[in-house]
């Protein structure tokens, strides 16, 4: 429990930061895991994510009686049983602790990603396709961990 914890997108940065410190201090047991680009491109993304969340459960000290998931979907684990919880992590504190470690661990990563590409703005858009980065994507072409699955540019007619 902490005052501050919510849906990740409702926080500030510093917020999130705070409360990741927070959760890995406090909590009972918590894995974080992720899969490149060129995963992403060959499962898609959703199975990504189902795949990735998996990689996390296998991290923990401890096994869980249920995995509260936010969405709608999620493939089962290993019989353990889940409830999908639409908008959870306004709803439940654990889901609402892992969508904070989630993206400050995502953040973290795109910071390292514009160290390397810094033509990207990935210390501000965090990976997003604003149009400052479609346009860096014009100008220098994409580089070698962009999601080529992904539309990266707006079609042309």
């Amino acid at each position: 429990e902490h005052p501050l914890l919510n849906d990740s997108k409702k926080l500030t940065e510093r917020q999130r930061l705070e409360l990741r410190t927070y959760i890995e201090e406090h909590a009972l047991a918590y894995g974080v895991a992720s899969l490149d680009h060129k995963e992403i491109d060959k499962i898609n993304i959703l199975n990504a994510s189902f795949k990735a969340m998996h990689l996390a459960v296998d991290q923990l000290s401890t096994k869980p009686e249920l995995i509260l998931v936010d969405g709608n979907r999620f493939s089962p684990y290993l019989g353990v049983p889940h409830v999908c919880i639409v908008k959870g992590d306004g709803k439940y504190m654990s889901i609402a602790a892992a969508s904070i470690l989630a993206k400050t661990y995502r953040d973290d990563y795109m910071m390292e990603m514009h160290e390397k590409y810094p033509n990207y703005s990935w210390n501000t858009n965090k990976g997003y396709p604003t149009k400052a980065h479609r346009k860096s994507i014009e100008s220098h072409g994409v580089t070698p961990i962009h999601r080529l699955s992904f539309r990266l540019l707006p079609e042309t007619t």
